[in-house]
């Protein structure tokens, strides 16, 4: 039999990931690691990232932000949360609110010195992150545009520190980079729907609550079909090799979810569209190692020799 201490010390972990969505972080790692090596440094061998202690760093204290991020955001939402997301509000509150700032500023403090390890513009990066993150949760999510702006460029930014710090600014990503914030936009403005319960009560001017439902599902339509242009212009680049059927794996789910997101009106359809984006998104970051694959070959080669 297990017992009761060990029990509560399961509960805590368990409420601790789940407040700082160790889900998402897992992903976050997996998808700054395969960018870095299949797109980003294309050029360096897969001995040569790996082995990056800079990259390391950077990876580490995204990581740290972020965490801490969900934590300052699920301080400031406990309210909205109780409403939207009983069960998991339920699971989270299993530890004690100082517990969680406690953590938050500890996590924030590794983050920020992770950055100084890379540079001192990195430590500025992180430091801005970190403000960035707050703010947002503290005041810019409680109104349309800002929230759905800054919501959308932070869950980007983590990536940007890695971009700016291989210095590859070739088309391609570009392209890519708008294809990402197209989708997650949608992803927000979807979330925004299936949370506009708890957001009413809260006094939350969220986008589906300032605008209505009719408009925000009109406004995600065309974020959708705008997503079809990067995915054209992608197809053009035979750099894209195998991940061209991930894009059009992307085209019928978005098309997809467009259609279905018309004929929505209930919580748990909401809740199943965030899913299948979230879902899209995932697949897009495994889909990253069939980006070119004599690259692929070639990076295993090099590091064998």
């Amino acid at each position: 039999m297990i017992s009761f201490r060990v029990k509560r010390i399961i509960f805590k972990i368990l409420s601790l990931l789940s407040v700082i969505r160790g889900y998402n972080i897992l992903v976050l790692i997996i998808a700054q690691y395969l960018a870095s090596i299949f797109i980003f440094s294309s050029k360096k061998s897969l001995r040569n990232v790996v082995f990056d202690l800079h990259l390391h760093y950077i990876v580490l204290a995204s990581v740290c932000v972020v965490a801490g991020g969900y934590i300052i955001n699920n301080f400031y939402d406990v309210k909205v949360d109780r409403i939207n997301r009983p069960l998991k509000t339920g699971l989270d509150n299993y530890v004690k609110q100082s517990t969680k700032l406690s953590l938050y500023f500890f996590l924030n403090f590794l983050g920020f010195t992770f950055g100084c390890f890379v540079s001192w513009k990195a430590a500025l990066f992180f430091s801005m992150y970190i403000f960035g993150i707050w703010f947002y949760s503290h005041k810019l999510k409680k109104y349309p545009f800002t929230g759905l702006l800054s919501a959308t460029i932070l869950t980007i930014l983590p990536f940007f520190a890695v971009f700016v710090y291989y210095k590859n600014f070739s088309n391609i990503i570009f392209v890519h980079a708008i294809f990402l914030f197209l989708v997650i936009m949608v992803r927000e403005l979807i979330k925004d729907l299936q949370n506009s319960k708890g957001a009413i009560v809260n006094n939350y001017k969220t986008f589906s609550v300032f605008y209505g439902e009719q408009k925000t599902k009109k406004i995600s339509v065309l974020l959708l079909l705008l997503t079809f242009f990067p995915i054209i212009v992608l197809f053009r680049y035979p750099a894209l090799s195998y991940m061209r059927y991930y894009f059009y794996l992307a085209l019928i789910t978005l098309f997809f979810v467009g259609f279905y997101l018309m004929k929505s009106n209930k919580q748990n359809e909401y809740f199943f569209l965030h899913n299948v984006l979230k879902i899209l998104l995932l697949i897009g970051v495994f889909s990253l190692v069939f980006i070119d694959t004599s690259l692929l070959l070639e990076k295993v080669i090099l590091r064998l020799n």
